[in-house]
């Protein structure tokens, strides 16, 4: 078990996980906390974030708090980035997890969704990092880089909308976003990963598998049979934030069941009847 623990361990970590009081958000949370990491979640709910975080610390052996953040636009995001300061002087690990989306069909698709949904979903985290950089390198050294880990999406990787245009690209621009920032903050020994997940459960994909019944509807269509699980995100970020992930950077990691590998089903089937 020692090797785990120096592989995958984060006691004495400092994270902070924007949109972490519930989803993939809340997953990456735990995972952390168990790890052993002092985890700062915020969101526009405060007080779910409060919640939240009080249930985390529970579990520990690290710790959680929560408070009130929003990244809707700059005035936002400078007021979450000296609420980090206030609470911290260095920064380990950063997960860019606070996301939007818009679904509607091509038709209706309505311009003001590309500017919102762009805005959060890829300004954002842009903006975060960036102000959050010298927190960043305050933790960093060349055997344990710091690390920031930017949620992305499978339908950021496939040709998939289903009606959420803007989101899709939104996730695309994420991924290329990684690689140029992991460009970017290398000298100064910063990481810089995605991870790309498909179907999770989510306020975001309530409509589709907030039920067992829709989990395994939704689950057919993943090549491994079924939908993501919190130890699915959990195990992804320990391998990014820990010391067995400290030589990665710039990579999109797919947490989709192989759907990003799915090839068309049955290409020649009709031909060979």
């Amino acid at each position: 078990m020692e090797i785990l623990g120096e592989l995958f361990g984060l006691s004495g970590k400092v994270a902070l996980i924007t949109g972490g009081a519930t989803g993939i958000g809340r997953m990456a949370a735990e995972g952390l906390v168990r790890a052993g990491a002092r985890v700062m979640i915020c969101s526009r709910k405060g007080d779910a974030c409060a919640a939240a975080a009080a249930e985390l610390s529970a579990i520990g052996p690290g710790s959680a708090e929560g408070f009130t953040a929003d990244v809707s636009d700059e005035a936002a995001l400078a007021a979450l980035v000296a609420a980090v300061r206030e609470r911290t002087d260095r920064l380990h690990i950063l997960l860019n997890n606070a996301g939007i989306s818009w679904g509607e069909p091509y038709e209706r698709f309505p311009h003001a969704q590309w500017a919102q949904v762009m805005g959060v979903n890829v300004a954002a985290p842009f903006t975060l990092t960036r102000d959050l950089t010298p927190l960043l390198e305050a933790a960093a050294s060349p055997d344990d880089p710091a690390r920031v880990v930017n949620v992305g999406s499978v339908m950021g990787s496939v040709p998939l909308a289903e009606g959420a245009y803007s989101y899709a690209v939104s996730k695309a621009a994420v991924h290329h976003l990684t690689r140029i920032l992991a460009h970017e903050l290398a000298g100064r020994r910063i990481t810089v990963n995605a991870i790309a997940p498909g179907p999770f459960p989510s306020r975001m994909t309530r409509f589709a598998i907030g039920s067992a019944e829709g989990q395994e509807r939704v689950g057919r269509n993943v090549p491994l049979g079924r939908v993501g699980r919190p130890a699915d995100i959990a195990a992804a970020m320990l391998y990014l934030c820990g010391r067995g992930g400290a030589y990665v950077t710039g990579a999109v990691l797919p947490l989709d069941g192989g759907m990003h590998v799915e090839g068309p089903r049955n290409l020649f089937a009709e031909a060979q009847a």
